[in-house]
């Protein structure tokens, strides 16, 4: 498998394309949040895309570099359960959702401070891009992170939502498995593509409405 800045490009602009069609064509306030998934991946994609042409510019890399750790490791552990929080109607479910939301915000903030305090770098390693960021790899971080990105979906009670949470939480192990040198980046790409998996939702959800 080959990770390129083609790649990145592509995969973003498809992603915002699609994304922003079905943002503008969202029916209420709750269902925005999670309609909205893709296109914040694709804004994401494009930015990795930026930095694969940056490597010669080191400023711009510096700054899509931040940009881009800011998503991975401040935004979607706080946006994701919001989003999933949104749609859902049990009230069970939406008590263990706003622990889950506590949580992604407490991590947002603790990886917030990292970046700025111990900033990473990129570089290129095995046709992938990796980041040296390793205040998330140990053992709490990480399995924070994954249950607030994954288990939220696993919360909710819509079923696309379920199927797309374990698709994420799938292609975490391949990551980190096989690209353990370049994880986030590969774990993201592969998130962002899955995120079609929300168009499923929006359009399924509306059809039956």
């Amino acid at each position: 498998m080959c990770f390129s800045a083609t790649a990145s490009f592509v995969a973003g602009g498809v992603l915002s394309a699609t994304g922003g069609l079905a943002l503008a064509k969202a029916k209420t306030k709750k269902e925005r949040p999670f309609v909205g998934v893709p296109l914040l991946f694709g804004i994401q994609q494009t930015i990795e895309g930026v930095i694969w042409i940056s490597f010669g510019s080191p400023i711009l890399n510096t700054v899509m570099t931040y940009a881009y750790l800011f998503f991975a490791y401040v935004f979607w552990p706080v946006f994701i359960p919001f989003a999933v929080l949104s749609l859902e109607t049990d009230p069970v479910r939406k008590n263990i959702l706003r622990i889950l939301s506590f949580v992604g915000y407490a991590m947002g903030a603790y990886l917030l401070y990292f970046i700025f305090a111990d900033p990473g770098k990129a570089h290129i390693v095995n046709q992938s891009i990796a980041y040296e960021f390793r205040h998330l790899y140990n053992f709490l971080p990480l399995l924070f992170y994954v249950a607030v990105t994954c288990g939220s979906g696993l919360v909710s009670s819509h079923r696309i939502i379920n199927l797309f949470s374990v698709g994420v939480l799938v292609s975490f192990f391949i990551a980190n498995w096989f690209f353990s040198a370049t994880f986030i980046s590969v774990w993201c790409f592969f998130a962002a593509i899955l995120s079609i998996i929300v168009l499923l939702y929006f359009y399924s959800y509306n059809k039956r409405r």
